[in-house]
């Protein structure tokens, strides 16, 4: 989550400089102001991080109020007490500062409610007051505060959501920025919400057939893991004390037991070190562009996941283009929120290069990053022969929506009935197992 600082020093000509800034960490502020300082020639007096503080208000022959307010020191929230007339007070910081993002959910919420009290003419101020009042999300709730109060100071629109980026996310507060400039915010209000609408299914959908099963056959195989190397031998042991033969699948069983109890670790370092090494290799730049470009390769779900980076691209781009009308911005824009670091990194690497060094037609440089489908491309062609590129996009985004949309529940369906057919075979496997060694019949004597 990012962080609000704010840094006092002095110029070159000796004049008192003052400003703020937003970063993710400590260390981050501190590059930020070494930059700064060399930059302008600063020297930099003091660097303060907005935080949290507590206060709690006597007043006499009443009842202690409390309040939390953010500010850069204690003696801010102090001077403020004191404006309003209170002389009795505790102040203090808050020490777990915890600040929870608002989930996707609520910032769809603001922003459709947004556009619906758009439609009805109200003032933006008022709605981001009235709805800031309606917020549990304390961030999002702060975020909507400062937002009006820095719109009616004056400033630009576009950079004031940019700042709470780290809020909304990157694309929302760039359509936000953007609607504030265009000559219907409603209308762009509405389109994202939908695109946040959008690409809330989508990530459902991924979850869903991606992420869900993979948590049920590991579970399943940690569950049997069990019965085999604890349970099972528990049981089997009461029948070795007897040094009578065991049935051919009970010994196998426990021969299995036993070697999976001297080698556990090894299958565990296997598994661990690899996902490990994965992980921080798909956190890099190249990592994420390697993954991107072959996740669409895997058998049935890679079209699926690479359709769906295609409807989001197009339909970032028809909102986008409907407000902005800059090509070059438009495109970028949208491969940024595609969601697919490959598809990103070629249209910028490939598409806009040779739109803006060759000259290039738009659909000819699309086609040349090699990241979209031949009927993608097909109906961009059209629309830019018709002069209507903005309704080709749209149309892309709409029938690969409906596609995606129809395939991802029947890959669903199939994949769920694989898992319920795996599962079902562990199940049959252990009761087998089960009733062999429950047949054993210990001597009498």
């Amino acid at each position: 989550m990012a962080k609000e600082y704010r840094f006092r020093g002095v110029g070159p000509g000796g004049k008192p400089v003052q400003g703020t800034f937003m970063v993710n960490s400590a260390r981050a502020a501190k590059a930020h102001i070494a930059n700064i300082s060399q930059k302008y020639q600063l020297r930099i007096d003091s660097l303060e991080r907005k935080r949290d503080y507590l206060y709690k208000v006597m007043i006499p022959n009443h009842r202690p109020f409390r309040g939390r307010q953010s500010a850069y020191t204690k003696e801010e929230v102090e001077a403020a007490l004191i404006k309003m007339g209170y002389q009795k007070f505790k102040i203090s910081p808050v020490l777990l500062d915890i600040n929870i993002r608002p989930s996707k959910a609520d910032i769809m919420m603001f922003i459709k409610l947004s556009a619906t009290m758009l439609r009805d003419k109200m003032n933006f101020g008022k709605i981001l007051e009235m709805l800031a009042e309606e917020q549990n999300n304390r961030v999002m709730k702060d975020a909507l505060l400062q937002i009006e109060s820095q719109l009616r100071a004056g400033m630009e629109g576009r950079e004031v959501f940019n700042r709470f980026a780290h809020v909304f996310g990157k694309f929302p507060a760039y359509m936000l920025g953007l609607a504030t400039r265009s000559g219907s915010m409603a209308d762009v209000f509405e389109a994202t919400s939908k695109f946040i609408e959008r690409d809330m299914q989508i990530r459902k959908s991924i979850r869903s057939t991606l992420i869900t099963p993979a948590f049920a056959i590991l579970a399943t195989i940690a569950a049997t893991a069990y019965y085999v190397m604890v349970i099972f031998p528990q049981t089997a042991e009461l029948f070795l004390k007897y040094d009578m033969e065991l049935p051919t699948l009970t010994r196998i069983t426990l021969e299995l037991s036993e070697w999976l109890g001297k080698t556990w670790y090894i299958w565990l370092l296997a598994f661990i070190i690899p996902a490990l090494l994965l992980w921080w290799w798909w956190s890099t730049p190249r990592g994420r562009i390697w993954r991107d470009r072959n996740i669409v390769k895997i058998p049935i779900l890679g079209n699926l996941i690479h359709k769906m980076s295609i409807e989001v691209y197009f339909r970032v781009f028809s909102v986008v283009y409907a407000g902005a009308g800059d090509n070059i911005e438009t495109i970028a824009t949208a491969a940024e929120a595609c969601r697919n670091a490959w598809m990103e990194d070629r249209i910028k690497k490939v598409t806009i290069p040779r739109m803006l060094k060759d000259g290039e037609a738009f659909v000819p440089a699309m086609a040349a990053a090699g990241v979209f489908t031949r009927t993608a491309l097909t109906r961009l062609r059209t629309g830019q022969e018709t002069g209507n590129i903005l309704q080709s996009t749209e149309q892309i985004a709409t029938y690969y929506e409906a596609e995606t949309t129809y395939k991802i529940n029947n890959a669903i369906e199939y994949i769920q009935t694989l898992i319920a057919f795996f599962i079902g075979i562990i199940i049959t496997l252990l009761t087998v197992v089960s009733a062999d060694i429950a047949a054993i019949s210990p001597p009498t004597y």
